[in-house]
């Protein structure tokens, strides 16, 4: 009990602590709205407008979402391709660093033309590029690195290749592929909310940002971020759930 009220009450005492810190700066300076918003000025802009956000949430999340599962199908398997063969991991892996070079902002004019119209299409495939590589890279690493005298007494004992797959590769592979999900989540947010922003048919949340800027509602803006980021929290600990529940065993204990 002690330990579920900490793990609880610590993360929403630094929220607080955030909105209080943001709020005195922005009194300290004297800041209008149109320069900063403080927290003050955010519960006007969701009740105004909380359908828009309801809509717009929905939208970005089913759409990051469905790009994340995407990118954790293909870099699952590209991974694994990686992790068990040498010669596909020195041929994929310059082109996986080189496409991850590339801004991926240059990328949404690319789908837009490709995909004309296709908006919903346009966004997931974003959410799925931007989030691709951490997943595929940390799959590929945690194969390729496991110790081979495993393998060999399970191959002496008559272990075929598909256990030996379930019962030592996967498990040892899973803490780095929860680790990178962890930061493939982000990543999606920042795929869908490219295309939102940019695309001149965009929906969600992004669109809704575009659309304060536009009419220069500062305090919309603002609070758009927030719903941004309350929606990261949300799908991070939903992994971070998932991550107890199929390897909570790799978690140390607290000291």
């Amino acid at each position: 009990m002690k330990t579920a009220l900490h793990k609880i009450g610590v993360p929403i005492a630094a929220i607080v602590i955030f909105l209080v810190l943001w709020e005195l700066l922005v009194w300290a300076n004297g800041w209008p709205d149109y320069v900063m918003a403080s927290p003050s000025d955010l519960p006007k802009a969701y009740s105004r407008f909380w359908e828009l956000f309801l809509i717009g949430s929905w939208q970005t999340l089913w759409r990051t979402v469905a790009g994340l599962i995407i990118a954790v199908l293909a870099g699952t398997l590209l991974g694994m391709v990686m992790g068990f063969s040498r010669i596909a991991r020195d041929a994929l892996y310059p082109l996986l660093v080189g496409f991850n070079a590339i801004p991926k902002a240059t990328l949404v004019p690319v789908l837009a033309l490709l995909f004309i119209g296709q908006h919903n299409f346009n966004t997931v495939m974003m959410a799925f590029m931007i989030s691709f590589f951490p997943i595929a890279v940390s799959v590929g690493i945690g194969l390729s690195t496991l110790e081979p005298e495993y393998r060999d007494i399970l191959r002496s004992l008559g272990a075929s290749r598909y256990t030996i797959f379930t019962k030592i590769a996967l498990p040892k592979t899973l803490p780095e592929f929860f680790g990178a999900l962890k930061v493939a989540v982000t990543l999606a947010f920042i795929g869908t909310n490219l295309v939102e922003i940019v695309s001149p048919h965009g929906r969600g949340l992004g669109a809704l940002f575009l659309s304060a800027q536009t009419n220069s509602n500062y305090p919309l803006m603002f609070a758009v971020l927030i719903a941004l980021a309350v929606l990261g929290i949300v799908l991070y600990y939903a992994v971070v759930y998932l991550e107890r529940i199929f390897a909570g065993w790799a978690e140390r204990p607290a000291t």
